[in-house]
């Protein structure tokens, strides 16, 4: 059996007496894009940051490659893993070629300048941003910003990208772009979503969290059930055939509780 790259296992976290996060274990394989959902306060960024190294937990622990991440350097953390987080703000006077170069940092020393160069001129190719190089970050869009935080995570060569509700404040159709973006890397990725809608054309697998508690975890047709989402998002889930594409869609809805006229 080929070994989990990241592993979790029995993972809690406690702050002031209350459980953000209670008894998770999940396995995550190469290539995997892990979905992780849930209302707000269910656990989803703070389970997040337990798997990043970001935060220790209260209990449990979690391995990379075998290896216990609290034994793993934070420079040594950062040759492998690499974090793109909802508060992230880049200093807005920096050129965008400058920012993407800063996830070399990790790997200072190990490669020569023309190989790191390379590096970050393919993450900037990669992510649309070539282009834009020489302009400052506070010159750019929403979504630009958000795909040079990618570019930067990229040049990292990490194993493991994390994200934190990547698509926050951006418009639905820059949602679509963006996840569609990271699915096309080929990278392992886990991913805090808040837009359900995002969630089945990106992830190979679903976490869903609930009141601290992992309550699914498996591929979007199997974790977004019916049932559960009902019950943990009081919405309706239903999957339709597109009417002009050869694929499934997977829609949300409001239940309808008012009363009907008399």
């Amino acid at each position: 059996m080929t070994m989990p790259l990241l592993e979790a296992r029995d993972l809690v976290a406690v702050a002031n007496g209350r459980n953000l996060v209670h008894a998770v274990s999940l396995s995550i394989a190469t290539g995997d894009r892990l979905a992780i959902i849930g209302p707000n306060g269910a656990g989803k960024t703070t389970l997040l940051r337990m798997l990043s190294g970001m935060l220790r937990p209260s209990s449990g622990e979690v391995k990379l490659g075998g290896r216990r991440l609290d034994r793993i350097s934070t420079a040594e953390r950062a040759l492998h893993m690499a974090v793109v987080g909802q508060t992230d703000q880049p200093d807005p006077r920096l050129a965008v070629i400058d920012y993407v170069e800063l996830g070399r940092v990790p790997h200072a020393g190990l490669r020569r300048g023309s190989e790191e160069r390379d590096i970050v001129v393919d993450a900037l190719r990669r992510t649309g941003l070539l282009p834009l190089l020489h302009r400052t970050i506070g010159s750019l869009s929403g979504g630009e910003r958000q795909r040079a935080q990618l570019a930067r995570a990229i040049a990292q060569e990490p194993k493991v990208l994390f994200l934190d509700e990547p698509t926050n404040h951006l418009d639905p159709r820059a949602r679509g772009e963006l996840l569609e973006l990271v699915a096309g890397f080929g990278m392992t990725v886990i991913a805090v979503l808040h837009d359900l809608a995002l969630v089945a054309p990106f992830a190979t697998r679903v976490a869903v969290m609930n009141e601290a508690r992992l309550h699914a975890l498996a591929a979007p047709r199997e974790a977004l059930t019916q049932q559960l989402i009902r019950e943990i998002f009081g919405v309706d889930v239903f999957r339709l055939r597109h009417p002009t594409e050869d694929r499934e869609l997977t829609v949300f809805d409001v239940p309808n509780r008012a009363a009907p006229p008399s």
